[in-house]
């Protein structure tokens, strides 16, 4: 808008209603007026400006494309958050629906089905097995609450020290792409991720090897991802093609190295990227509808089919009093 720099950084920090955002902000604007790079004032707040912002602004400004370079930030953060935003609307509500019905069935056995229990032991009934079964379950629960409470607590601790460790994030994500189902759909997401950044960093000017190294960054929650960049940049910095590279890890799908392929021989890349990106978020989107679609029914079956069980294993016991009370009148 032909707004110096300076004064743009100013108004930006002004008007930030972030304390931590106006802070860096005020600091960045401070650092440009005093005469240092636009990228090299973001880099002294890695926690506001991630690797990608900062690649993106350097390739910007070494080209005197900087308005160009903030755009595709711009676009590329709306274009992630807007993928993030349907997957989060696509599981939340499944999500609720679940944690309700299962604290509902949780206080039904702990508290309805015991009073239950000593209503049917003290007129000596035979039960049926099904009604014996979830009697159980609810004694093993109730007398055991204690221990499972501190079991659970004990596997949670346990659980995030693994997974903070190496080796426990790369567990996660062998985990979480092998799930039936929802596997292809997670390693879509991260192919989707991968092509749109690296797209974007291509298109902006950033050399290959810098632009993989911004990979890595970004990809650092997901140890299958980011060890393959690390053997990707490695082989493209001893002279091998990019498609070859990532061919040899074996993590990517053939239609990425493929596609990769052909883009290098016509020296379309980033094109090439750009339209893979498009067709793995509408393979994402097609997923997020379908599984939309089907998930209603699947949940009010499941949880409708509980709740059968535990009634019906409730009203046989009752049903059987109510004959012999009937028997003898």
């Amino acid at each position: 808008g032909g707004v110096p720099l300076g004064r743009a950084l100013s108004l930006l920090g002004e008007h930030s209603e972030n304390p931590a955002l106006r802070e860096a902000v005020g600091q960045v604007t401070k650092d440009v007026a005093s005469g240092a790079s636009l990228h090299k004032a973001m880099e002294r707040h890695p926690k506001v400006f991630d690797s990608l912002w900062i690649s993106l602004v350097q390739a910007g400004e070494m080209g005197g494309q900087l308005p160009k370079a903030l755009k595709q930030v711009g676009s590329y953060l709306a274009s992630q958050e807007e993928l993030k935003g349907k997957v989060i609307t696509a599981l939340a509500y499944p999500g609720v629906l679940f944690i309700i019905s299962m604290s509902v069935l949780i206080f039904f056995i702990v508290k309805i089905v015991p009073t239950f229990a000593d209503i049917f032991k003290s007129f000596d009934l035979e039960l049926p097995a099904i009604t014996r079964f979830i009697i159980t379950i609810s004694g093993l629960l109730v007398n055991n609450l204690p221990l499972i409470l501190i079991s659970l607590a004990g596997g949670t601790f346990t659980m995030k020290g693994y997974l903070a460790t190496d080796a426990g994030q790369l567990s996660k994500a062998k985990f979480l792409f092998s799930i039936p189902f929802f596997g292809d759909f997670m390693k879509n997401i991260q192919v989707e991720r991968l092509l749109t950044t690296l797209s974007t960093l291509i298109e902006s000017g950033v050399s290959i090897l810098n632009a993989i190294t911004v990979l890595e960054g970004v990809f650092s929650d997901n140890k299958i991802f980011e060890g393959a960049l690390k053997g990707v940049k490695s082989d493209v910095a001893t002279g091998k093609s990019i498609s070859a590279a990532f061919k040899k890890t074996g993590v990517f799908p053939p239609l990425v190295v493929e596609m990769m392929w052909m883009g290098e021989e016509s020296g379309k890349l980033p094109d090439i990227l750009g339209t893979l990106s498009v067709f793995y978020r509408e393979q994402v989107d097609q997923f997020i509808r379908r599984f939309t679609a089907i998930i209603d029914p699947i949940m009010v079956v499941f949880i409708g089919g509980i709740v059968g069980v535990i009634v019906l294993s409730i009203f046989m016991p009752i049903f059987q009093l109510s004959q012999i009370g009937g028997g003898g009148g």
